[in-house]
């Protein structure tokens, strides 16, 4: 990614914002005889303006907890809270999922037969919003993704940037209290992940979207605010990121030789020293 691509997102997020997700010892639990545990008491909140990431091995408990985040699973037990709202109080969930969760996923899930504008206004289509304000809205969206020129095209003549693109002004067409993006850049290169992950910055940054993107690119998760690390369906760690090499560290410590040390065990004469030296550093992340 280049310089900028990487650069950490505005300020860490004030706590005399309101929280717009919270999860009070979240559960679920797969499996009638063998039970699998995917989440294991899941606690943590997300402020608005918050740009947070998501990681862990496969496994872990990344996409299931996406999945209860936006509704479209239900927990075992306990509780996930949007703007103060249970979700487990709320009778029409599809509603609520249109209204206040904004959904990017891997495959950007474009309807092939509509043209960019017209699949930026699917969420709009049950709204009170008349036809000409949906089309406006369309309009301002596509322009902050760098798109206008595009409008009229089918997602079969996009490229998957641009694909990916539309699905990004799709999901923030209702004006969404959280974005949930699913592996955003899994399916694109390079530079067009470097690009993906600069436009989601600069919508967190200067439209204060509060985001939340699950993700195994090292390079994306740097790019957010926050990292919450998930580890057999628990929370490992949850860091404020202020800089890239934040990132780097928390691999590290993931590592063998990462958890030796911080654990203080035992190390070879010739890795003595780097462990003293890290140890700290690796306890902050």
């Amino acid at each position: 990614m280049n310089e900028q691509s990487q650069a950490t997102p505005a300020a860490a997020c004030s706590e005399d914002k309101p929280i717009v997700v919270e999860t009070r010892d979240l559960t679920r639990v797969y499996g009638d005889g063998g039970q699998v545990r995917a989440l294991d008491g899941v606690n943590f909140s997300v402020r608005a303006g918050e740009f947070v990431a998501i990681v862990g091995p496969s496994g872990s408990g990344k996409s299931t907890l996406l999945n209860l985040l936006g509704a479209l699973d239900r927990p075992t037990s306990g509780e996930v809270i949007i703007n103060g709202q249970a979700l487990s109080k709320v009778r029409n969930l599809d509603r609520l999922r249109s209204h206040a969760v904004g959904f990017v996923f891997q495959m950007h899930n474009l309807i092939p037969t509509l043209t960019a504008a017209e699949n930026v206004e699917v969420p709009l289509q049950e709204t009170m919003w008349n036809p000409l304000a949906r089309r406006r809205r369309a309009a301002e969206l596509l322009d902050v993704v760098g798109l206008t020129s595009r409008r009229n095209y089918l997602p079969g003549q996009m490229s998957g940037g641009e694909r990916q693109r539309v699905a990004i002004a799709r999901a923030l067409a209702n004006r969404p209290a959280l974005v949930l993006a699913d592996e955003p850049t899994g399916n694109l290169d390079t530079q067009n992940t470097a690009d993906i992950m600069r436009l989601l910055q600069e919508i967190n940054t200067r439209q204060g979207a509060t985001i939340i993107a699950v993700t195994h690119n090292h390079e994306v998760a740097s790019a957010t605010g926050r990292i919450i690390t998930l580890r057999d369906g628990r929370i490992q760690s949850d860091v404020a990121v202020t800089s890239a090499f934040d990132r780097d560290l928390i691999d590290f410590k993931e590592s063998p030789l990462g958890r030796a040390i911080v654990e203080g065990a035992p190390l070879p004469p010739e890795y003595q020293r780097l462990g003293e030296a890290l140890r700290e550093a690796l306890r902050r992340v």
